[in-house]
């Protein structure tokens, strides 16, 4: 009896080696290859980086195409659309037809800072009526 459950601990502990061992060697290749594609499309990854902290400005919820375009140089209307929409951003148009992109975790900033702008200009015509 000593010896059958010598040896179902032997088969036991070596497939808990074999197994971590092939789980480390999957998991550095993985690694590997996420690194290699990252790489060879650096470029995308990048825009794609630059677009998103570019709409995170605290400054700014919307950017227009054209300042997009500006300041992304070298990638061609549809293409640097495309980058927007893979860095969770959103097109927008304005009344006057211009093209505008917002990301879309920052709506919610969007919708406050414009009912608070619809609040002040409420607020501001009956302020103009008070002698100083």
């Amino acid at each position: 009896m000593n010896a059958a459950l010598w040896s179902t601990v032997s088969a036991l502990l070596g497939a808990l080696v074999g197994g971590a061992i092939s789980w480390l060697l999957n998991r550095q290749q993985f690694q590997h290859q996420l690194r290699m594609q990252r790489e060879l499309h650096k470029t995308e990854f990048m825009a794609e980086e630059t677009a998103r902290l570019f709409l995170s400005h605290k400054g700014f919820t919307d950017r227009s195409f054209e300042t997009l375009r500006r300041h992304l140089g070298g990638f061609e209307d549809d293409e640097l659309r495309k980058i927007l929409v893979r860095a969770g951003a959103m097109r927008v148009y304005r009344e006057d037809g211009s093209e505008w992109w917002r990301l879309i975790s920052r709506m919610d900033e969007f919708i406050e800072r414009k009912a608070l702008g619809r609040i002040a200009r409420e607020i501001e015509p009956a302020d103009q009526g008070r002698p100083s």
